[in-house]
């Protein structure tokens, strides 16, 4: 079955959203975004990359830390942030911030699963710190590695 193809935009100064549908119950979503060893399994954007660190304390002001790991050159990229909601399985709100960060300060990422007729509509809003920041990340090329990483959770869900 056909699912829609990543949509991105730009939303007011500062915001990014994200959605894309998936054809899977929202609580497999859900459970695709909280458990670490299915978010291992997906959230690993562009081919070659791996995530040897994936730790979740899934509890209002809990925290969760994720580090990938380039294949080729061992070069490593981390990050974490702290859950803000939690409302199983229709939202998540949480903090994120990089590492070594490649845009000024943290981002506020609040996800929304829709479910209807048994596929789910994944809505992700990120809010960043400024307009150049949002920008920033737009002109990055993260579109790719998203679409990426939601090609492997579709295929994921899709597994019995």
């Amino acid at each position: 079955m056909k699912t829609l193809a990543l949509q991105i935009k730009a939303n007011g100064d500062r915001e990014i959203v994200m959605t894309r549908v998936f054809d899977a119950p929202r609580k497999l979503v859900f459970d695709a975004f909280t458990k670490p060893e299915l978010l291992k399994q997906w959230l690993l954007g562009p081919p070659g990359w791996s995530m040897p660190v994936c730790e979740i304390d899934l509890r209002i002001g809990g925290r969760y830390r994720y580090v990938w790991r380039r294949d080729t050159d061992g070069t490593e990229m981390g990050c974490g942030g702290v859950y803000r909601e939690i409302v199983p399985p229709e939202r998540l709100v949480h903090t994120e911030q990089f590492d070594n960060p490649w845009y000024p300060g943290e981002s506020l990422i609040t996800t929304v699963l829709d479910e209807q007729r048994g596929k789910t509509t994944l809505t992700a809003t990120m809010l960043y710190e400024s307009r150049d920041a949002r920008d920033g990340i737009l002109k990055s090329g993260m579109e790719s590695g998203v679409a990426a990483s939601y090609d492997r959770l579709a295929e994921l869900l899709a597994k019995p």
